[in-house]
């Protein structure tokens, strides 16, 4: 094992952290729990901080056409290659919720990548549109929320505007 294996290990890690936090601190808030959703928060944060420096020491950050074009590459490996044999696999196991997961964001990577190749073709042209996400899928559109999305039928009201 190389330091830059530990790095990307780390990465990960941490990475992974930060997403359970903040999914911990919506299930706290629902409960009640104010304080620990804030303590999750927090920790989540800071996690981001401990990722985002891993990243960098491993030169994972480029310019912002760098940046594009390694997310679009990210998102169509996934796409094409990582997330079919999932929704296989979960198919063939009768796990119809990992599948549901599985082709959701599998739906999703392809317009991700999509997008990315939009922005890079259209760099420096300092356009801007605003961008919606559904809350139970993750699609992602540019301009206007749809009245149903295109890809897990939740209503309009399920996407949230990104600033």
């Amino acid at each position: 094992m190389s330091t830059m294996d530990d790095l990307k290990e780390a990465f990960a890690g941490e990475s992974q952290a930060n997403r359970k936090y903040l999914a911990f601190a919506k299930k706290a808030d629902e409960e009640g729990y104010p304080q620990v959703a804030k303590l999750f928060r927090a920790a989540a944060d800071a996690e981001t901080v401990h990722a985002h420096a891993h990243l960098r020491v491993m030169g994972g950050i480029g310019s912002t056409a760098e940046n594009l074009e390694a997310a679009i590459g990210g998102e169509t490996e996934e796409f094409k290659s990582m997330y079919p044999g999932m929704i296989e696999r979960a198919k063939a196991e009768g796990n119809s919720a990992a599948e549901m997961s599985f082709a959701n964001a599998n739906a999703v990577e392809e317009i991700h990548a999509g997008l990315y190749q939009k922005a890079l073709d259209n760099l420096g042209k300092n356009e801007e549109t605003d961008i919606y996400v559904c809350q139970v899928c993750g699609n992602t559109v540019e301009g206007e929320a749809p009245d149903k999305c295109p890809i897990c039928g939740a209503p309009k009201k399920m996407f949230k505007k990104i600033d």
